[in-house]
């Protein structure tokens, strides 16, 4: 929940809750009964605390787990009946260039700008440049989807580790050709990598050398113990391992050394498309994430 000022929020409550939607998606193809009424009732909690704060409006909004799930539908229907808020299961490229507007805050763009979201179950890419249309893409490589599949051990064995590298790599391939001047990468799995990494929240910025760092402290220590040390949820810390071996091959699909990560991504994003366009905001995606002049 935030204030927007042109190019600015003002945040005012920040909150999240692990659910694994991606997770339970991928097992089985649909939420079902209990999994559903999980994800209702924190929305719910979600949409009275925003009023209760004084909102003006109010938005959800579905990414990957969502768009696949097979009871969608249905749970967009009862998450309106009970809270009276839509919930939007956006597209691959709206996501993406919801996440690209909460990166840059719609500044204009100086150069040819990477943009990855790295998710759970799925990666959105974004390539965008000034007076270019934007080119997204949704690569179906997430840190819980990579983990489910491939990461049995806790600590991960150094085999997990060498897996998690090779499967990172074969699915970006995929994502979107560029030749970026610069790479930013958001989401949880980005943040989170930070906190493993000596002095890499001064700058923001992760290396390759960063990258074997926290792969080698991960392989280390258990989920508990990376935790407990590093100020790390515990669902959160089983899936790093995975979420570097993204962030790796990210740079060697671009050919750099080094991104920059962002805590702004799509809640900002989709805030900030709200603000300046209200009720036609997914409409004016494609204009938005193009940036605008104060």
């Amino acid at each position: 929940m935030a204030v927007v000022r042109g190019h600015q929020l003002e945040p005012l409550v920040d909150e999240s809750a692990f659910l694994g939607l991606g997770r339970i998606v991928d097992e089985r193809g649909y939420l079902g009964e209990e999994a559903a009424r999980e994800l209702i009732v924190t929305l719910g909690s979600y949409a009275n605390r925003a009023r209760q704060l004084g909102a003006t409006r109010i938005c959800f909004v579905g990414t990957e787990p969502l768009r696949r799930a097979a009871d969608a539908a249905k749970v967009v229907d009862s998450v309106w009946r009970e809270s009276r808020v839509p919930l939007h299961v956006v597209r691959h490229s709206e996501e993406a260039l919801l996440t690209l507007l909460g990166a840059t805050a719609g500044q204009p763009l100086a150069g040819e700008l990477v943009l990855v979201d790295v998710g759970g179950g799925s990666s959105e890419f974004v390539v965008d440049a000034p007076r270019r249309k934007p080119v997204a893409a949704g690569i179906r490589v997430g840190s819980v989807r990579l983990t489910t599949r491939f990461v049995f051990s806790d600590p991960p064995t150094q085999r997990e580790i060498g897996t998690l590298n090779r499967e990172a790599r074969r699915a970006i391939a995929d994502a979107p050709n560029a030749r970026p001047a610069s790479v930013i990468v958001v989401g949880g799995t980005a943040s989170n990598l930070l906190r493993i990494v000596p002095d890499t929240l001064l700058d923001r910025t992760l290396t390759r050398g960063r990258i074997r760092h926290a792969l080698r402290t991960l392989r280390a220590m258990t989920a508990e113990e990376v935790s407990t040390r590093h100020a790390v949820r515990v669902e959160r810390a089983r899936i790093l391992p995975a979420g570097a071996a993204i962030v790796g091959a990210i740079m060697d699909r671009y050919g750099v050394n080094r991104v920059q990560v962002s805590d702004a991504g799509i809640r900002e994003g989709t805030i900030l498309a709200i603000g300046h366009a209200g009720a036609s905001w997914r409409d004016s995606l494609p204009r938005l994430a193009q940036g605008w002049r104060r």
